[in-house]
C-alpha cells in the first residue's frame, strides 16, 4: 500500500499566498522537504519551518501541537518545533497550519544504524523528561500509548502480507499478551521513528513532529528502541530509561506494531519501507 492521497494540493504558490497574506513580514523563499502521511513541510528561508495538513485527519494533530508544544518544551532539555507562528485557513485553503524554527541537521533515518549510537543517551533523557503524568484534557490517539490488545487486530492482518510473518506472528503472541500499563497517563511522542530525530555530530539536536502527541503507556514511545538502534545502542539506552520488564516487552511489541504499519504501507516510500525492516528484524533479535 502507499502514502495516503492528499486531500489538498499544497504547493509552493499556495504557500507563499498564504504566509504573504497572514504573516509577510515573514515572507521569503520556500524549499519542499517533506510530503508526508499527514503533513507537507516546506523551508522557509533560512531559520524558519511551514507546515501543512495534507488530509482532514491531521487537523486535529497540529492543533494539539498549537496547544500543548510550547509547555511540553518548558520541560525537555531538547529543541523542539515550537510554533513560531500559527497560521488560519485562507487562500482557498481549509485549515490551520503552523510556522515554526527550522532545525538544521540530518535526521537519524538518514543515517545508518550504527551511526545513531550517539543518541542513545540523549533521546533516553528526552523520553524521560517528555514521560510526566499528563493533564486530564490531554490529548488521547486511538492508536498510540493504549494496550497492545486495542492493535491485536490490525498487526495480524498486516502480517498475512509481511515477509518473516511466520517468526513475526508467535513474537507479537506473545508480547501482546503481557500485562498492559497500570500507572497514570503520561505524556507520550507518540512516533519515535528516526525520521522525528534531527541530529548532527554533537548529537541529538531536536525532536520533530508532534502530529501524534498523545498520553498513555510509555511503552509507546520506548519502541524507539528498536525503531532508532542496533543491539548495542539498544542496551545503552534501556540503561538510561526508567522501564521495568514488562514495559520494556511492550515496547517492543510496538515496535512490532509500528514496524508492521511501515513495511505494509510504504510501497512508494523507500525510505520509511527502510525503517520498517529494519525494525521487524531488530525486534527478532532482542
Amino acid at each position: 500500500m502507499n502514502t495516503p492521497e492528499a486531500e489538498v494540493d499544497v504547493d509552493e504558490e499556495l504557500v507563499d499566498r498564504l504566509i504573504r497574506a497572514q504573516h509577510p513580514d515573514l515572507a521569503g523563499p520556500l524549499t519542499l522537504v517533506a510530503n508526508g502521511w499527514d503533513n507537507v513541510v516546506y523551508r522557509l528561508g533560512a531559520d524558519l519551518s511551514v507546515r501543512l495538513p495534507r488530509r482532514r485527519l491531521a487537523v486535529d494533530l497540529i492543533v494539539n501541537e498549537h496547544r500543548w508544544l510550547p509547555i511540553l518544551a518548558k520541560q525537555v532539555d531538547v529543541a523542539l518545533p515550537v510554533p513560531v507562528r500559527i497560521g488560519e485557513p485562507g487562500e482557498g485553503y481549509p485549515w490551520p497550519w503552523t510556522i515554526a524554527p527550522w532545525f538544521d541537521g540530518r535526521t537519524a533515518a538518514d543515517v545508518a544504524p550504527p551511526g545513531r549510537a550517539g543518541i542513545a543517551v540523549p533521546l533516553a533523557a528526552f523520553m524521560t523528561d517528555l514521560h510526566r503524568p499528563a493533564p486530564p484534557d490531554a490529548p488521547r490517539n486511538p492508536v498510540r500509548g493504549v494496550p497492545l490488545t486495542a492493535r491485536d487486530t490490525v498487526v495480524r492482518q498486516r502480517l498475512r502480507s509481511i515477509p518473516r510473518s511466520a517468526e513475526l506472528l508467535p513474537l507479537w503472541e506473545k508480547l501482546v499478551a503481557v500485562p498492559p500499563w497500570r500507572g497514570p497517563a503520561l505524556w507520550l511522542h507518540g512516533d519515535p521513528h528516526p525520521g522525528n530525530l534531527l541530529l548532527d555530530d554533537a548529537g541529538l539536536v531536536a525532536v520533530l513532529d508532534f502530529g501524534d502527541l498523545t498520553s498513555g503507556d510509555p511503552a509507546t514511545d520506548l519502541a524507539a528502541a528498536w525503531l532508532v538502534f542496533d543491539e548495542e545502542a539498544r542496551e545503552v539506552f534501556r540503561s538510561q530509561v526508567e522501564a521495568g520488564e514488562e514495559t520494556w516487552q511492550r515496547a517492543r511489541g510496538w515496535a512490532l506494531a509500528m514496524g508492521t504499519a511501515l513495511a505494509a504501507h510504504s510501497a512508494d516510500s523507500p525510505g520509511m519501507a527502510a525503517i520498517g525492516d529494519h525494525v521487524l528484524e531488530q525486534v527478532l533479535l532482542t
